[in-house]
C-alpha cells in the first residue's frame, strides 16, 4: 500500500480487524471522500472474503460492473480502492461476483452513512463533517442526567407518526421540522429523555425500523445525516437526552442488505437453526465471527460518537440469549455444553456493554429482555451482562393484566400488583408502557381500561399514578400521555384533536404533574434501585383493593406516602399509618377536578394523629377517592 492508502488501513488496523477489536471500523470501511495522489475522490472498502471480484457501480459510471474494480487487502477479506472524481452525493453499490457458483449481486454498503429513500436501495456517498454542534453544556453534564439516581422519564417516539403535515398530503415532518416541535412538547410535559424507535435505515415502513439495513445511516425519510445531527442538537439544547433503539438481534433478508452478502452466509449463520428467525423472517447475526463483532460494536459507538446519542436501548435481547427462542424441539442446536444459552451472543453483549461504558461512561445501555435471565443490568465482573438498565416486562404484564379486570374482580388478583416488589431491586428496572402494548389488536392504553367513559379515564390516571410512584424509571409511548383512543398507526399522526376535550387534557395534565413530582422529589427517583427507597405500609387489603406504600430518598426523613384505591367506591374515613406526626400535605390527587376527576380529596392535607396504625406511631384519617391515586408529603415543620 502507498503511504496515502495506509491512512485507511495500517498494519495495526488490520491486526485489530482480524481479532475483532476494530471498534471504530466506520473510519476505515465504507465510502470516504478524501484526496489521494493529488486528486479528489472517494476511498471505498467492503468486506467480502468469498468474492472472486468486487467493483463499485453507481450513477458516476452508468451502473456498469467492472468499470471501477476494487482490490483485495492482504488476507483480510476486505476489498478496497480509490475512485478519483467521485464526490459526495454520488449513488453507489458494490457489485459482487462470488467464488461460489458464480453468484452475482449488487449490495448496498454495510458501512454506508446515507441511503436513498425507499423503495430505492443505493447507498449515498456522504461527508459527515461540517456540522457545528451547540450542545457543549449538555455533553458536560449528561452523566448526571443519565445516572441511576436521576429522575428518568422517557417519552418513546416514532418519528414518522408523532406528528405529520396533514395540510401537505399527510407527509412526514423532517428532522429539522420535528426537532423544535418535539423539544418544546417534551419540555412542557416534563419528560427527561426521548427514545426513538430505530432511525437506522430500513426498507419497510411497517417494520418501524426494527428490520435494519443501514446500521450506520439515519433514515433518509426525514432528511440528511446533518439534519439528524441538528435534531439531536436541538434536543440537547433543551436539556433532553436522546436514546436510540438499536437492533443487533436480527436483520432483514432484502437482497441489497447484509444477507448472503458475498454468495455465502457472511454476517449470518448458514444453518437456519442458528441463523434465521421464523417469527420475524429475518437473519440472525453470527456473534462468533470477529468481523461481525467489529461491525456491530462499531455501529453502537458510531451513534454515540458521531451523533452525540445518550443511550442505546437494545431490542429483543431474549432472542439473542436463548438458542431455542421461539423454536420447537429439533429446530435449534444446543451449545457445546448441551444447554440452550447462546454463548457467543452472551459474550458479545458483555463486550458491547463493557466497550460502551469504557468509551462513553456518561451514556446508558438499556435491555429489552423479557425473561428472568439473571443480572442483566449488573456489571460483567460480577457475572452480569453489563447493561445499565432493563425493561421490567414482568411488571408491565402483571399490572396491565390487573388493570384490565373489572374492579369488582380485582380483589382476586391483588398479587398481580404486589408481586413486583419481590424482585423490584434485582435489576435496574425501567417501567415501560411502550409501542408494543398498543399494536396488533391490543388496543390503546385508554381502550384497555374497564368501565364507562369516566371510569376509563380514572383507571388510566390511577395506573399512571401507580407507575410513577413505583420503584423504577419510567417510559411512556407517545399518545399514551393524553389517552389516544385508537391503536397506534405508523402511517398516521397521533390523534392530537382529542386535546379539544377536557378529559384528554386532564389526563395530559396529570402526566405533566407526575413528571414534575418525579423530578422535584428525590424520594421518587433517588433510590429507585435500592430497597431502602421503598416500604410497604399496607399491601394486604385485597378486599378493598387498596395499596399503600412509602417512598424515601437518601435522607431518611424525606418520605412520601402513596395511597391507591382500585375500585370506584370512595373509602372514607380511611386510616393510614405514618412515621411522623404533624401536618401531611396532599401533593397530588388523580381525582382532582383539574384532571377530570370527581373532586374528592383531603382539602390540601391532613393532620397526623397520635393513633398507632400499620405498625407506625401516627396515622392519617383520609378520604381515598374512587379509582384514584393520592400522594402525601410531610410539611417541613412535621415533628419527628
Amino acid at each position: 500500500m502507498s503511504s496515502e492508502e495506509t491512512r485507511f488501513f495500517t498494519d495495526f488496523d488490520i491486526y485489530l480487524w482480524k481479532q475483532g477489536t476494530l471498534y471504530r471500523a466506520w473510519e476505515k470501511m465504507g465510502a470516504h471522500p478524501c484526496r489521494m495522489n493529488g486528486e479528489d475522490g472517494v476511498h471505498f472498502a467492503v468486506w467480502a472474503p468469498n468474492a472472486e471480484k468486487v467493483s463499485v457501480v453507481g450513477d458516476f459510471n452508468g451502473w456498469r460492473e467492472g468499470v471501477h474494480p476494487l482490490e483485495p487487502l492482504e488476507d483480510t477479506g476486505i476489498w478496497r480502492g480509490f475512485l478519483p472524481g467521485v464526490a459526495p452525493g454520488a449513488l453507489y453499490k458494490y457489485a459482487i461476483t462470488s467464488r461460489h457458483g458464480g453468484y452475482k449481486v449488487q449490495k448496498a454498503d454495510p458501512y454506508g452513512f446515507f441511503c436513498e429513500i425507499r423503495p430505492r436501495t443505493a447507498s449515498v456517498v456522504w461527508d459527515l463533517g461540517g456540522y457545528a454542534w451547540k450542545d457543549a453544556d449538555w455533553m458536560r453534564s449528561r452523566a448526571r442526567a443519565n445516572s441511576r439516581e436521576a429522575p428518568l422519564s422517557i417519552y418513546e417516539v416514532h418519528l414518522g407518526s408523532w406528528m405529520r403535515h396533514a395540510e401537505e398530503g399527510n407527509r412526514w415532518l423532517t428532522y429539522r421540522e420535528l426537532a423544535p416541535r418535539l423539544a418544546e412538547y417534551v419540555t412542557e410535559m416534563g419528560f427527561t429523555h426521548v427514545e426513538l424507535l430505530p432511525v437506522t435505515e430500513h426498507p419497510f415502513d411497517g417494520s418501524w425500523g426494527y428490520q435494519t439495513v443501514g446500521y450506520f445511516a439515519p433514515t433518509s425519510r426525514f432528511g440528511t445525516p446533518q439534519d439528524f445531527m441538528a435534531f439531536v442538537d436541538i434536543m440537547h439544547q433543551h436539556g433532553i437526552g436522546v436514546i436510540l433503539d438499536w437492533v443487533p438481534a436480527h436483520f432483514p433478508t432484502d437482497e441489497h442488505g447484509l444477507g448472503f452478502f458475498d454468495g455465502t452466509h457472511l454476517y449470518e449463520h448458514a444453518d437456519p437453526r442458528l441463523g434465521f428467525h421464523n417469527d420475524w423472517k429475518s437473519f440472525i447475526f453470527n456473534f462468533g465471527r470477529n468481523e461481525v463483532i467489529n461491525f456491530l460494536i462499531s455501529s453502537a459507538l458510531f451513534w454515540l460518537d458521531v451523533y452525540h446519542i445518550d443511550g442505546l436501548r437494545v431490542d429483543a435481547v431474549a432472542s439473542m440469549l436463548y438458542l431455542d427462542y421461539s423454536r420447537k424441539d429439533g429446530e435449534w442446536i444446543p451449545n457445546k455444553y448441551g444447554g440452550n444459552e447462546n454463548l457467543e451472543a452472551i459474550a458479545f453483549l458483555k463486550r458491547f456493554n463493557e466497550t460502551v461504558y469504557r468509551e462513553f461512561p456518561d451514556t446508558m445501555t438499556i435491555a429489552e429482555e423479557s425473561t428472568a435471565w439473571p443480572m442483566v443490568s449488573r456489571p460483567t465482573y460480577l457475572g452480569g451482562l453489563g447493561f445499565g438498565f432493563k425493561w421490567n416486562m414482568g411488571w408491565m404484564h402483571d399490572t396491565l393484566l390487573y388493570m384490565t379486570k373489572d374492579p369488582i374482580h380485582r380483589k382476586f388478583h391483588h398479587n398481580n400488583l404486589t408481586f413486583s416488589i419481590l424482585y423490584a431491586f434485582t435489576e435496574n428496572f425501567v417501567l415501560p408502557f411502550s409501542h408494543d402494548e398498543v399494536v396488533h389488536g391490543k388496543g390503546s392504553m385508554l381502550a384497555k381500561m374497564p368501565g364507562d367513559l369516566w371510569q376509563k379515564f380514572a383507571n388510566l390516571r390511577l395506573l399512571y399514578g401507580y407507575m410513577f410512584t413505583h420503584p423504577g424509571k419510567k417510559l411512556l409511548f407517545m399518545g399514551n400521555e393524553f389517552g389516544q383512543w385508537s391503536e397506534w398507526n405508523h402511517d398516521a399522526a397521533l390523534e392530537w384533536h382529542l386535546l379539544e376535550y377536557d378529559s384528554h387534557r386532564g389526563l395530559q395534565s396529570w402526566v405533566r404533574d407526575l413528571n414534575a413530582l418525579l423530578r422535584r422529589e428525590p424520594a421518587f427517583h433517588e433510590l429507585d434501585h435500592d430497597p431502602h427507597g421503598f416500604e410497604w405500609i399496607d399491601c394486604n387489603d385485597s378486599e378493598q383493593s387498596t395499596l399503600i406504600f412509602l417512598r424515601r430518598s437518601k435522607r431518611e426523613e424525606d418520605v412520601a406516602v402513596c395511597a391507591f384505591n382500585f375500585t370506584p367506591v370512595p373509602r372514607r374515613p380511611y386510616r393510614v399509618g405514618v412515621p411522623f406526626g404533624g401536618y401531611w400535605k396532599e401533593v397530588l390527587n388523580s381525582d382532582a377536578d383539574l384532571y377530570g376527576g370527581s373532586g374528592l380529596g383531603n382539602l390540601g392535607g391532613v393532620e397526623a394523629e397520635p393513633v398507632p396504625f400499620h405498625g407506625r406511631p401516627y396515622s392519617l384519617s383520609i378520604t381515598l377517592p374512587p379509582l384514584a391515586a393520592v400522594i402525601f408529603k410531610p410539611a417541613p415543620d412535621v415533628s419527628r
